[in-house]
Formats: structure tokens, sequence, C-alpha cells
């Protein structure tokens, strides 16, 4: 998509750009005749410089895509809005319209609505040295804070739970009772999970989600822990349990990753 004039702008359904405050015809108006210039993300958002300073905002909330498409192929059941760059077409297709594009005014370096989302593991200028000091000062879980997205993001809770169970770690363990080393594995866990899932396409587990070819992605043949309750460990043989977690699951092995041990009350008297 990038260096080609943004011929056009179709918006077929207002809610997806919801956020663009001035209206959906503005949003139109305003990215007509613009051209991308770089591709860049930060933990669920992306967004799409533009030439003017602007840039284009993405979320794709739960079942959001944004597909690169031949002019003439068939608009998609919930094909939302339509960009025509000469011979090819951005189109972003919701069908539960969680997700938007707005435009960020001067957001072309990095857009103000994400300075709070902290930068992910797999982005070069990632302070591995302040996350670890960082981690080390929090008394919070280590899965806990693997979820916070002002201390890292792009982890996520499947890639997260696959992380722990390659540095033997358990999620409840605090972060301030942990080595320096510790801190470090997960780390370098997180990034070889994410960059074998990136390999093969992501984890999906149902159609809609694919990345910007319509392809789904195969990573959940390869995971280890996240889903495979009673299932026997690869690494030890013990069965994967599961417990809730933020209103989600957890999965984790009782002998590769032991819980941390409750702390004693004091003694009274």
């Amino acid at each position: 998509m990038l260096d080609r004039t943004i011929e056009s702008v179709e918006v077929l359904h207002i809610r997806p750009v919801r956020r663009h405050l001035p209206g959906p015809e503005d949003f139109a108006a305003r990215m007509t005749g613009r051209v991308f210039t770089a591709a860049r993300r930060r933990g669920k958002y992306l967004w799409l410089p533009l030439d003017s300073g602007d840039a284009m905002l993405g979320h794709l909330g739960m079942s959001g895509q944004l597909l690169v498409q031949e002019p003439d192929a068939p608009a998609e059941r919930h094909l939302r809005v339509r960009f025509r760059l000469g011979d090819v077409e951005l189109r972003f297709v919701d069908q539960r319209m969680f997700g938007g594009l707005s435009l960020s005014e001067g957001g072309a370096e990095l857009p103000h609505e994400l300075v709070h989302i902290a930068r992910d593991p797999l982005d070069p200028a990632f302070d591995d040295v302040e996350f670890v000091r960082r981690v080390r000062r929090s008394a919070s879980g280590i899965k806990r804070i693997l979820l916070n997205q002002t201390m890292i993001s792009g982890v996520g809770n499947i890639y997260a739970d696959e992380a722990l169970w390659r540095a033997r770690l358990h999620g409840d363990r605090r972060g301030d009772r942990l080595r320096a080393a510790d801190v470090a594995a997960v780390l370098d866990a997180a990034r070889a999970v994410m960059t074998a899932a990136l390999g093969e396409g992501g984890t999906s587990f149902d159609a809609l989600y694919v990345n910007v070819n319509g392809e789904s992605g195969y990573f959940d043949r390869s995971l280890q822990v996240y889903g495979r309750e009673g299932l026997p460990c690869s690494r030890c043989g013990t069965p994967i349990r599961r417990v809730s977690f933020m209103n989600r699951s957890s999965f984790f092995c009782p002998t590769c990753q032991p819980p941390p041990r409750a702390r004693r009350a004091p003694a009274s008297g």
C-alpha cells in the first residue's frame, strides 16, 4: 500500500469511523489524495503515516480485517471501508464492528492516542534493561505484567502462557521476587514464541483471524500449553493444568512451572 496515491475512499458504514469525530465524509475527504508512507504498530494498534504528517490509525477489535484485494474482487459480506489505490484496494472488513479507523492529526511518528502503550519486544528500540528493572520493582505476578500494555505490548494471553512455559516460570511469581536472569529468560522466551508464531502466520482459532491475503495462521499446532488442559507436558509428561485468570484462562505445567509458595503469616504473640 505504500507510495500509492489514495484515489478514493468509500465509507460503507459509519460505525468503523466513529472515532473520527468530524464524521465519515470528512474522513474520506482528508484521506483522498494522500499517500501512505510507512506501516507501523504499537500494541493492538497499527498506523499508516501519511505524506501530510498525519496518520491513519487502526484497531481491528475482535473481528476486523485489513485486506488487499483486486478492484474487481467481489465485495466481502462485512466490508465497511474501501480505499482505492490504483490497481489495488485496501479494504477494512469487520463483522462485529468493534474495530475502527480514524485520522490522527500529526500522528505520523507516533499518534498521541498511543503514547501510553509500551513498545513490543520485537521492536528494535525495546529497552531490555529498563523492562527488567521495572518488573523487579513490581509486586504483580509476572503474567499480569506481561499483559500490562504500559509495561510491554504485543504479548497477549496465549503467548504469555507459552513464554512462561519455555522459561519454566509460573505466572503468579511476583516480579519483585524474580532474579534479573529470570526476567531476561521470560523476555527471550516471549521473543522466541512471537517470532515462531509470525513465521506460521499467527494463531487462528476461527475464520475471522486471517492476514491481509485472507489466509489463516497455524501456530496453534505448535502450542505447548495453551488450550492443552489434561494433555501431557511435552517436556516432562505431567498433565497440563488450567486455571481462571483475569476473566480468561491460564495454562501451565505444575511440574515445570511450580506455583509460588504461600508466605507464612507471622506468629502471633
